[in-house]
This record gives C-alpha cells, structure tokens and sequence, in this order.
C-alpha cells in the first residue's frame, strides 16, 4: 500500500508539474567525430533558462516562452555555436547541434563541466572519469589503464600488483557492480592487478559510485562503475595502435556505410605477452618469466536517427591467464553480447532508453596439491527507463529484470565437496524525482527488489545537496541496499587469484546471534554527510564522511569440518571513515590529494575480526606537468603510501598426521605433514606500503589528424620492496612488483 501511495504522488506530480509552455531539446555533437558532447552548456540568450547535456550529449530545456530565440551553446576547447530558433506555445523544439574544437589555444582556466555539474547534481560518492583523466596517470607498461585511475579515488583499497582486487569503502569485490553499456561485467581486471579488460580510449565517460547511489542502480551493496563507450568516428576513418613492454593494442574506428552518415563502427583489441618479454626485460624478477597473458576482444556498432534517436549493438569478450610453474594454472573467459536505444518520441517530453545484454564468465583452477576447482555464471538483464524534466526538475521511473544461472564445483582440503547449480531470477523497479531550486537540490527515489525464493525488499533511496554560496556546498545520501550475488571467496581470504560467483544460499543456519534468518541475501545501509568548496578558480576540495552498514553478508565456511556442517556462514560488517580530495587544476600543471581513513570489521557469532583488506590510512598524491612550447611534453607521477593490511600471525608448528589406517595408524613413528598453529585472525600487521610510478610522454603532431606518442615510465623507482604475502611452510616471502622500466609508442590517426 505505501508504495502504490508513493508511485501515485509522484506520477500526480509528473502530470502537474510537467505542463509546459514549451520545450527545446536536442543533442549537442562534435562535428568533426560525431561524438556526444557530454556536460556542454546550452542556454537561451537573454534568457535565465538552459540545460548541460548528460553523457548522450542530450539536453532538454522546459518553460520556454513562445517567440524567437537564441541557442547559445558553450563547451571548453570548442568554438561558441549560436543558432536562431522559433518556439509555438506547447511545441516541444528538437534540435541537432554540432559544434568544432577550437583551432585558439585557451591559456586561461574557465569553470571546468565538472564543477558546472557539481552545482545542478547531487554528485555524492561519484567520480565521473574520461579518458584525459585516466592519462594522468603514470603508465603502468605504457598504457594508460582504467584500472590503474581506479587505484588513487577516495575510498578505495587495492591489495596487491599480483592478483590484487579493489575494495570500494569496506565492500568487497562481488559487491561492485559493473556495467559496460548496460551490460553487466563480472570480472573487469586481469589477474596481474595493473590491467582492467576496458580500452582506455574506447571510453567515453565511467561514473564510479563509492556509494550511496540512487534508485536507478540496485543489485549491489557496496558500489556501481557505470561504463559508456564512444559510438565511433561518423565521419572518417580512425583509430589507434600502440605497443609496449607489457603488450599491444589496435583501435579502429569510422562510419559504418557512407562518410557522414547516421551509422558508425568501433573495434578494440589488446592482448598481453607479459609471461614472453618479460623473459628479457624483467629476469631479475623472475627467470622463468611473469606468468601472465590476456586477450581482450570488443566491438560495437551504433546508428543515428535525425531527431537524436539511437540504437547501438555490442559484444566482448575477454580471456585470462596465470600459470605458475608446478604450483597452479588458472584461466578464466568472459563474454558478452547486448544491444541499447535512446528514444526521444516526438512531441512528448518523455526519453525511452533500454538495455538487453546476455554475459558469461567462467573461472577454473588446478592445483597441484589441491582439487580442481570451477565456478560459472551466465545470463541476461532487461532494463527500461523513461526520463522526463522539467527545467532542472527530473522525473525518472523504470523497470529491470535479470536471470541468471550460476554453477560451482569446489572440495575443500577435507574432501568435502560444495556444489551449486541454480537458476535465478529478479524483477525490480524505481522511481526518482530530482528537484532543484536555486539553494536546494534533493533527489528522492526507491526500489522495489522481488528475488524469486528469496522474497521482496524496499529500498528507499535519497540524495541532497545544499548550496550555501557559490563556491560552498552541503551534501547527503543515504540508501538502503541488497544483492543475491555471493562470491566464493571469504572475507578471511588473503590471497586468492580464484573469485567465482554464487546464488544467495538456501541452507543458511536458522538464526544469528539469536534472530531468525529469513533469507541469504546480502544487505547494507549507507549514510554519507560531505562538503564541496571551491578554493579559487583552480582549486577543489572535497571531504565526505560514510557508514556502510552491512547487516547481513553471507560468507564461505571455510571450517567446514563434516557433512552435517552448513557451507555458508552469516556475518555482519561495518565500514566508517572519511575520504578528503584536494585539486589544482592549470592547463600547465595537475595536482591531486587523496587520503582516506577508514576501519572495517566483520562479526560472525563467535568470532569478530578485521579483514585483510582492512587499510586504515591511504594516500594518494597525482601530478602531471605539462612542458615545451607546445606542451606536447607531459611529466607524471604518481605516489601512494598506506599503512598496513591485517593479516594472521604464526604461533608454531606441529606434526599433521591424516589418519588415513584409522586406528591402526602409528602416531608415533609416523612425521606426517608440516601443521600451522595459528595466532587469532587477523591480529598482526603488515609493514606500510608505499610506491613511487613516474612517466614522461611526449606527443608529435603529424598531421591534422595523426599524432605520434612516445612514453618511458619506472613502477616503484626507488625499489620499495612491499610485501605480498609470506609462505609459511618455505619460510619465504613473497614480494610485489620491483623497479620495473617500461617504454611505450602509439600512434593516433
């Protein structure tokens, strides 16, 4: 009943307050690419109306008065386009817009589209992320990767260069959820740690949530990485090809029939030969080579309609490979296929956009002195989402539905096997309505989650932002959250290159810590208080204080001793902190700050504990320096330094025997094997971590269109030897990445 009252409310207030005099709307293009022009200002002159363009390049401005009008539309390192209109009483106006890169060199910082956007959205806990941003990072290799941006936000704790996975504000991996157009990716990072599975320049703009986000994002419990690629070059023929230390790469992209046109193609490949050039450039690391390789596979094809309409269809597929020599051989294939529209129906003020994508992943591991392990997941998500807006008032309502399938096979040191073969299925819808007033910004929302066996959850949603003057802002989000999804890793793992993916169980025990459990399904609150303020013209600084509240998390039994003994365990967590951001921002010089505090526990029904992931102090500090009279010439650096991971001491040894005569077995001449007796869990810590990467680049213009790039880079330069973990049997540690030089060259055409 409360949620037929509130669907009401809102759809009586979309029908009210979306009665217009009349309405412009459009996209805004780049006219030499055809790409989306994301975050562009468009307004009518003489007026105190207008709109900024989403990452479509779509706008839509309400209220207009009938009469002849200018659009003046505004974008940093574009030309000033002004375009006469004439607008009837109710006529709803769409209009094409193409604007050129400017041939003048802006010396002078103007008010960047990012914090233009942080006065008109909410923007809590998100980092928006383009391709120039990801650039800004010393190349690990030679390549600018996704992965390696991901690696310095606010938040966010990466564990090792060698399988190393991020932890996003206390969540773990299988809580992030990630979306590649629409498509769900299970697995977007190569085992190495350096190396997302994405092209950095088949990026148009990744929106990363720490948390908090809003009711059009759910299944996950910890965070969202929203992923959009270019539709491709409409106009010609263009792309990229590069290689360096690591591996190899080539772009391509143009119009799919005829220069001009409405249709357009991109195709990315990039494979590793890591385990082979390794063999000659790092041997002091390793002899036998680093015994990592991949091969990542995407196309996409999109067309055009007149009036800014657009369907697109996409694929991928992307494989993965370790094989350390007499120990372990673990490979893992990810594939996908999907298709998305863009509808602006004419005359309605209403966009219709959707998604239908089908992914896989499949993850197996052989062990020398352990069974084989595997685990799968593959299936579909439909989603359907309508927009509408009135002025700077946004009403946005939708549906989604998934299926999926996930299958595991796992026997523990034991013997004692776990499988899981089930089908599973999720409906869910949302509704969220955005008002802005010249102070305020509030955006309320809810979603409604039905799990086929596992019941219905309602989660509601809010963000808020209060604009004290122009340079000060005051922000909250706060939501409620649940996912099906468990993965078959423990949260008392440290290191485990295999992470394969579960359904919520049904063979939980009946209660924990005295109250009933109803289901397996992982749930969360967040509450996040935060402050903006714009130093000067150049300078940003940001501070967000959260609580994740993760009240029910289902867990891996890894004691499980007997037959009778439950597979999965119940938890609860808690994660606190504050994350502070500190920019400058200069066409000639980039700096950036980031240090994050932040404690996380775990608190099973005897045991409670800190995971390994528990970092309590991490810093971040970007730069890059832009130099030549050209600026053509760009030095990078990059320094992290954080204190130390929790991790279980070592007590002692004792003599392992297995009983295997039963009775009949002589304890006491027989040695059996080496047995660990452990300290508490997670009761030590490791030394601090911190590592040096720089990088200088140069570019040379070719032509108008061809650029040529050459980079050399040094990963950890003073040679800071980080522990990876420690082999207590061999008594041996284990190390990340050394000093590591590597030389890059690509070429843009």
């Amino acid at each position: 009943m409360k949620t037929k009252l509130i669907f009401l409310l809102l759809l009586f207030a979309h029908l009210t307050l979306f009665a217009q005099k009349g309405s412009v709307r459009g996209f805004v293009y780049d006219k030499e690419n055809g790409e989306p022009i994301m975050f562009c200002n468009v307004i009518i002159e003489g007026k105190s109306i207008g709109a900024s363009t989403d990452v479509n390049g779509f706008f839509n401005i309400t209220n207009v008065p009938a009469g002849n009008h200018t659009l003046f539309v505004t974008y940093i390192g574009y030309d000033t386009l002004r375009q006469d209109i004439t607008l009837k009483d109710k006529q709803i106006l769409n209009r094409k817009l193409e604007i050129s890169p400017s041939s003048v060199k802006i010396e002078t910082v103007t008010v960047s589209a990012d914090r233009q956007e942080m006065k008109t959205e909410v923007k809590v806990s998100v980092t928006k992320i383009t391709p120039k941003d990801i650039k800004l990072i010393p190349a690990i290799g030679g390549e600018p990767d996704l992965a390696q941006y991901l690696q310095v936000l606010p938040g966010v704790v990466f564990t090792g260069d060698q399988g190393g996975q991020l932890y996003i504000r206390g969540g773990s991996p299988i809580q992030n959820k990630v979306l590649l157009d629409g498509m769900i990716v299970y697995n977007p990072f190569h085992s190495i740690g350096l190396f997302s599975v994405f092209d950095t320049d088949l990026i148009r703009n990744a929106d990363i949530y720490t948390g908090g986000f809003g009711a059009q994002y759910g299944g996950r419990i910890s965070s969202i990485m929203d992923i959009t690629t270019k539709d491709g070059n409409k106009n010609r023929l263009a792309g990229k090809v590069s290689t360096n230390s690591f591996g190899s790469k080539i772009m391509l992209e143009g119009p799919f029939f005829k220069k001009g046109g409405n249709a357009s193609f991109i195709l990315s490949a990039k494979t590793s030969y890591l385990d082979k050039s390794s063999k000659l450039l790092y041997t002091y690391i390793d002899t036998a080579g680093l015994p990592y390789s991949y091969t990542d596979l995407y196309g996409k094809i999109s067309v055009n309609s007149s009036n800014g309409s657009k369907w697109s269809m996409f694929g991928y597929n992307y494989r993965d490979k370790v094989s350390y020599r007499d120990v372990s051989n673990l490979g893992w294939n990810s594939g996908g296929i999907g298709s998305s529209f863009i509808l602006v129906p004419s005359g309605n003020s209403t966009i219709i956009e959707g998604t239908f994508a089908y992914s896989s992943y499949l993850i197996r591991l052989e062990e020398a002195i352990l069974n084989p392990r595997q685990s799968g997941v593959n299936g579909f998500n439909l989603g359907l989402n309508f927009t509408s807006f009135n002025n700077e008032n946004e009403l946005q309502y939708g549906l989604e539905v998934l299926g999926y399938q996930t299958d595991f096979d796992f026997t523990n040191a034991t013997g004692l096997k776990t499988e899981q073969k089930e089908n599973s299925t999720e409906l869910s819808g949302f509704l969220r309505y955005k008002i802005k007033t010249q102070k305020i910004i509030i955006d309320p929302g809810v979603r409604i989650y039905k799990y086929n066996s596992l019941g219905a959850t309602f989660e509601p949603r809010l963000g808020a932002k209060f604009l004290a003057t122009d340079n000060l802002r005051l922000k909250l989000a706060a939501g409620r959250y649940s996912q099906n999804l468990v993965s078959t890793n423990s949260d008392q793992d440290v290191v485990n290159l295999f992470y394969g993916f579960l359904s919520a169980p049904d063979n939980l025990p009946d209660e924990f810590k005295g109250e009933e459990v109803v289901n397996g399904l992982q749930l969360a609150n967040h509450l996040i208080l935060g402050l903006e303020y714009d130093i000067s013209s150049k300078i940003d600084f940001n501070i967000e204080g959260y609580i994740k509240d993760f009240t029910q998390l289902t867990n891996i039994n890894k004691e499980k001793l007997t037959l009778t003994d439950p597979d999965f365990i119940i938890e609860e967590g808690l994660a606190k902190g504050v994350d502070v951001v500190l920019k400058y921002n200069d066409p000639k010089f980039y700096f950036w700050l980031v240090y994050s505090l932040g404690y996380i526990t775990r608190n099973g029904e005897d045991i409670e504990y800190n995971p390994h992931f528990d970092r309590r102090h991490n810093i971040n500090l970007v730069s890059t320096y832009k130099f030549g009279a050209e600026k053509n010439w760009s030095f990078d650096a990059r320094w992290n330094i954080g204190s130390g991971f929790p991790f279980t001491q070592t007590q002692g040894f004792y003599p392992s025997l297995d009983f295997s005569d039963g009775i009949n077995t002589n304890y006491i001449s027989e040695s059996g094997e080496l047995g660990i007796i452990y300290a508490g869990l997670n009761q030590g810590r490791l030394p601090w971590y911190h590592r040096l990467d720089i990088a200088l680049k140069k570019q040379q213009k070719l032509s108008k269109y061809s650029t040529f790039e050459w980079n050399v880079g040094v990963t950890n330069v003073y040679n800071r030897e980080n522990i990876f973990y420690f082999n207590r049997i061999e008594y041996k540690r284990v190390n990340q990445l050394p000093f590591m030089p590597s030389v890059g060259l690509s070429l843009t055409f």
